[in-house]
């Protein structure tokens, strides 16, 4: 079940220049996302409505170029153009005289919001497609609306987004799947124990000392501090603090169907030192997320025999959060009331 009526992440907005039409599937649903030549975004459903050829396979006309004098996506098959909002603009078939209201003629737009260099897409069901959003996709704290990344990765998990958020929310996997001279390694595992509370749409690790088995935190040097939060449909943020200073990771789970999930971990910092880094940053965040695709894609083996799955306390509590949460907010969204967070303020205590 993908949760509907909420935001995805869809694409860092850099990779999308004035003109460019990217082809994208998420939840299972084929979207055209472009940038017109005033640089605004817009998302519309990859098919033209005509005979099902993808828009993404055509071009992208400015007002110069196209019949009614803006921005318009231009099918290769027949040349129909549609404006930015999804409906039709001209048909070049048509003559004088002949009965179509063109206007009438849509292609689904889709919600589209671009902050902080991400671009997020509003995933509505399909019989509330005209309804607009209630509430705004995270913001990376301490950052204004107009911050890009400083390094951004992104990799395809072959899994449904449930296990792919689990196994990254998972606290206990690390000195396993990340054995690393710079991480952990099975000889540093211990016992911690942090503070959880419910924060909105999610919950989140609140603010504290980094555990002492993480070498990388480290490298920043100073006295850092963590605060990590979880919301809905699968958004990790991890704030950094040092002093002055902030780093804060970007972790987001997008659904393209059923088996396939796209994650993609950005970063953003006021730490002028880590930009000499970032050819090795980049090199070690690939690493790292491959550890978790491999592990996840492993996992898919045993999955295809449909066992038993079980969830043991303290250490899989988060994992029992996220499915209360996406119960709630699916109801929510099909009762028409304000979400209720399931999550209280609790300690969860585990050995990593």
């Amino acid at each position: 079940m993908y949760l509907r009526d909420i935001w995805y992440f869809a694409l860092p907005g850099e990779s999308l220049r004035p003109g460019d039409l990217i082809h994208k599937v998420l939840l299972g649903e084929p979207i055209a996302i472009g940038r017109d030549a005033e640089g605004t975004v817009f998302a519309l459903r990859d098919i033209c409505p005509h005979r099902g050829v993808p828009l993404t396979a055509g071009r992208m006309l400015d007002g110069k170029d196209s019949a009614c004098g803006k921005s318009v996506v231009e099918c290769p098959y027949h040349g129909w153009q549609f404006r930015t909002d999804g409906s039709c603009a001209f048909i070049p078939s048509l003559v004088p005289g002949q009965d179509v209201e063109v206007s009438r003629i849509r292609v689904r737009k889709y919600p589209v919001c671009e902050i902080q260099g991400n671009v997020w897409v509003y995933m509505a069901d399909e019989k509330r497609a005209d309804i607009e959003p209630d509430h705004q996709p995270p913001m990376m704290p301490g950052f204004g609306d107009h911050t890009v990344a400083n390094i951004r990765e992104t990799m395809t998990f072959s899994c449904h987004i449930d296990h792919a958020v689990i196994g990254l929310m998972d606290p206990a996997h690390g000195p396993f799947v990340h054995q690393a001279w710079w991480w952990r390694s099975t000889a540093s595992i211990h016992e911690k124990a942090k503070a959880f509370a419910p924060s909105e749409m999610g919950f989140s690790m609140v603010e504290h000392v980094p555990s002492s088995n993480s070498l990388a935190y480290k490298i920043l040097g100073g006295k850092p501090t963590t605060e990590i939060s979880f919301r809905l449909p699968g958004i990790r943020i991890e704030r950094i603090t040092v002093g002055k200073h902030r780093l804060v990771g970007l972790t987001t789970v997008t659904p393209v169907d059923e088996n396939n999930t796209e994650i993609t971990q950005s970063f953003y910092w006021t730490m002028p030192f880590l930009t000499a880094f970032k050819p090795i940053a980049r090199h070690f965040l690939r690493r790292f997320l491959g550890q978790d695709r491999d592990m996840v894609n492993l996992q898919q083996e045993g999955l295809r025999f449909d066992p038993r799955l079980m969830l043991i306390n303290d250490a899989d509590v988060q994992a029992k959060w996220y499915h209360k949460l996406k119960t709630e907010w699916a109801a929510a969204v099909d009762q028409g009331r304000p979400f209720e967070n399931p999550v209280k303020p609790t300690t969860l205590r585990w050995r990593s």
